[in-house]
Formats: C-alpha cells, sequence, structure tokens
C-alpha cells in the first residue's frame, strides 16, 4: 500500500502536484484556515469537492484546529461520506487488512480553535487506540518529534503532546502520520523520521511555511506499507 500523507494545506490544495501511481491518501487535518465559521464552512466544501476528484482509490480525511465548519458541525461526517471519503474523529477503520485510527484533537493553544482539548486530559484519548492499530492519524505531532517552533516570547519549544509520544512508544504503529506544527522561517519540521530502537515512522505532512502562506515548502510525504 502506497500512501500519499499531506496536511494543513489551509486552501492551498490546488498548488500541490499529485503523485501517480499511489494507492490512498491521507490528509491530517486544517484544509481551511479562518476562525470564521461561514468561511470555514465555504473552504472545507470547496476541499471536499478537489479531495474527492484525487485519482486515488482510498481517501481519508481527520480534521485539525483550523477546520471550525466541522466541529460546529456546518461540515458532517455525511458531507465527506457522499464523496467516498473516510472521515475519521476518534475512531478506526480497517481498509485492507491495515487498521487505521484517526483523530482530529491537539494541546489547547489559544481560543476560538477547533478540537482541542487540556494536555492533562489528552492521555485519556491516546489510551484508546487500539493494540492493534498500524498507522495512527492526527492532527499534532507527539512531543519532540517534528514539532519544533517558536512560543509566545520568541523562544524554542517543542510544541507537540507528550502524553501522545508516550503511547506511540507503547504501541509502535508502522505509520503516525500528523502536521500542525508548520515549517518556519528556519525549522523544518515537514517530512518523516524514526527513532533509534523503534518501528514507527513518524511523518509531519505540512506543505506550508509559518509567515509565507500562498506557496507550498513540501509537497507532502510518501510512505509505504
Amino acid at each position: 500500500m502506497k500512501i500519499w500523507h499531506i496536511s494543513d494545506t489551509h486552501t492551498y490544495h490546488g498548488l500541490l502536484n499529485i503523485p501517480k501511481d499511489i494507492d490512498m491518501v491521507i490528509h491530517s487535518g486544517d484544509c481551511s484556515n479562518p476562525q470564521d465559521i461561514v468561511k470555514s464552512h465555504s473552504e472545507i466544501l470547496e476541499f471536499i469537492n478537489w479531495f474527492a476528484l484525487l485519482p486515488i482509490k482510498y481517501k481519508i480525511f481527520v480534521a485539525g484546529n483550523h477546520d471550525v465548519a466541522i466541529e460546529r458541525k456546518w461540515i458532517t461526517r455525511d458531507h465527506f461520506i457522499e464523496k467516498d471519503i473516510v472521515y475519521l474523529e476518534n475512531e478506526s477503520i480497517t481498509i485492507d487488512g491495515i487498521n487505521i485510527w484517526g483523530s482530529p484533537f491537539t494541546p489547547s493553544f489559544g481560543e476560538g480553535w477547533a478540537f482541542n482539548k487540556k494536555r492533562d486530559k489528552l492521555h485519556n484519548l491516546w489510551a484508546t487506540i487500539p493494540d492493534d492499530t498500524n498507522v495512527v492519524v492526527v492532527h499534532g505531532p507527539p512531543k519532540g518529534i517534528l514539532d519544533l517552533s517558536y512560543d509566545t516570547t520568541n523562544k524554542l519549544e517543542f510544541c507537540g503532546c507528550n502524553a501522545f509520544k508516550k503511547r506511540m512508544l507503547q504501541l509502535q504503529p508502522e505509520l503516525c502520520l500528523f502536521g500542525h506544527i508548520h515549517n518556519c522561517e528556519d525549522i523544518i519540521n515537514a517530512g518523516t523520521t524514526k527513532l533509534s530502537a523503534y518501528k514507527t515512522v513518524y511523518s509531519n505532512g505540512s506543505v506550508v511555511t509559518d509567515g509565507k502562506f500562498g506557496k507550498l515548502s513540501s509537497n507532502g510525504n510518501i510512505l509505504e506499507i
């Protein structure tokens, strides 16, 4: 199974180069951009139409913190089902023998964003990931893995979720797919990595750079399972 992993397209999905000979495309959230519910609704509908037309057999989508129209139910699961897109929200699906679990939730940051939970509550969600999961698809990264950025005081910090990292090290799925933390001026987070002695391949599929929206800095990652 060849997978194209993308994330954080923020309305610029039309700039992507569609790879050939892909069996599955997975989007890890933030297809939209504004907090404004009306604009978010319009942007997500346009994205769904684009996503549905990709010449790829299997399509999976997990929402992100910018996809407010999904959290507020202006866009529902039915919008995805009607276009033969799998929408995952704290649940699993098995495709060709591959168990895939997805969730949109990330640690709380700021006000008005979608699918945020307090850091000290997220471990309860990660505990529900089935032990036989092969692919984990979320919006935000595990702490310390392709998640380096600047905080509000312009100091570098690892922004990911520590409880999620602990669960990934425990489960060791074959793939862990996320986005949320983009490239910034002097840091590249987009790409893949592995931790020594662990089998999981981690993929940050974000395609934009902070402060430079309007052009892409990545075309996502191609993975095999």
